[in-house]
Parts: C-alpha cells; structure tokens; sequence
C-alpha cells in the first residue's frame, strides 16, 4: 500500500493502492512512512507520489457512508492531522503529481512545500461543490493558505478541472514534466533542500502556518 525507498537524501513515499483513496489502513501506513522519515536525521527530504493514473483521489466515501460510517469522524481527524503533520514537517517535501490529484488528494498535495505535475495527463480538481459536500473548516483554511486567494475560489466553487500547464500558470503547481520525469524532477528538487531538515524548519512552517495548523490540528467536527 506504502512503499517507501531512499534515493541520495531523499526519500520517496509512493503510494500504490489504486486510487489511493484515504481509509484508516491506508492513512495509518502512511503515519508509519512519515515516522520513517522523520526519524532518519538530516540531511534529508521527502517526496510523495502515486502509480498509474492517480496520485490520491482523497477520501474513501464508500467505505464512510458505508461499513465505516460510525468512525467516519475518526478517519476524518486523521486525514486532518496527517495534512497538519505534512504542511509542518520537519523536511523540504514536494509531492509528484503522477495522475489525478483529486478532493483530499489534492489537499495532502497542497499541504507540501513544493508540487511538480505530469504535463500532459492527470488533472488537479476540488470537486465538492459537484458531490455536495462541505469542506471540513481545516480543508478550507489549508487551501486558503497554499493557493492565490482568486485561484482559492475559482477552485473551490467551479469544482473545475486544472490540467498540468493551467495548475502551473495559476500556481496550483510549481513545475510540470512529462510522464518519465515527474519523480526525478521532484527528486532533484527535494535534494536541493535536503540539508535544511531539521526542528528549525517545523518551528518556521508553524510560525507560517500557525492560524492553519491550529484548524487542522483541532477537533474533527
């Protein structure tokens, strides 16, 4: 479901379940990743990616409308807590935008430091304005705070689609590559700032991010 490989200083966190919808294995093994990574001293950094078409489709709906729907709530607070753990995390971390980064998938993306997205295929999109569903107060507030405010709510109430070139000019994105390039250039950029990990950087994002992380970090509701 996780995997997890080292390449120079870097380590590569590829999710491989699918979709990779968020359910409470999956958001559990990827806890036991970042414990990895954040106890491996420095220098390090971190970059996360999918397989196929899809980098995360975010949360699995299935499963909190159905067998899961009594810790719906708890798996929420989770989801939460792992956006708040990635945006404050002790490491530079760009996420390797491979295929569809889509609702909370696309929210864990925008909760690293850095994003580098497939060109031609995949596409960025906040769809809950076409599901019918609120975002969590902690969703709205990471949104607002790592995209242009305008950008924010084009996003948020168009539910619209943003392939690689139109995430990159509106800067949903940092870079865009082709296909075989995505994780090397993400790669290469996360090991530029490798040597910056450390408790200084978590205590620099907070001090950024504090009004966020305080949403996030607070009850689920």
């Amino acid at each position: 479901m996780i995997e997890l490989e080292r390449r120079g200083d870097v380590f590569v966190l590829g999710m491989r379940a699918g979709e990779n919808r968020f359910d409470p294995d999956f958001i559990r093994e990827l806890g036991r990743a970042l414990d990895e990574v954040e106890g491996a001293g420095r220098p390090c950094a971190l970059v996360t990616t999918g397989e196929g078409k899809f980098y995360s489709n975010g949360l699995d709906l299935e499963w909190m409308g159905g067998p899961g729907k009594e810790d719906a709530g708890a798996l929420l607070a989770g989801v939460l807590r792992t956006f708040a753990r990635v945006l404050a995390f002790p490491a530079y971390t760009v996420a390797a935008l491979n295929g569809h980064a889509f609702a909370a998938g696309g929210m864990l993306a925008l909760a690293h430091d850095a994003r580098v997205m497939r060109a031609d295929r995949g596409y960025f999109c906040l769809p809950e304005v076409d599901l019918g569903l609120p975002l969590h107060p902690g969703m709205t507030a990471l949104i607002q705070a790592r995209l242009p405010g305008p950008v924010a709510h084009e996003a948020v109430v168009s539910g619209a689609r943003y392939g690689g070139e139109a995430a990159r000019a509106l800067g949903i994105v940092d870079a865009t590559a082709g296909e075989e390039e995505v994780l090397e250039r993400a790669v290469e950029r996360a090991q530029a700032l490798a040597g910056k990990a450390g408790p200084v950087m978590t205590q620099l994002k907070r001090g950024l991010h504090g009004a966020t992380l305080d949403v996030l970090e607070g009850p689920a509701g």
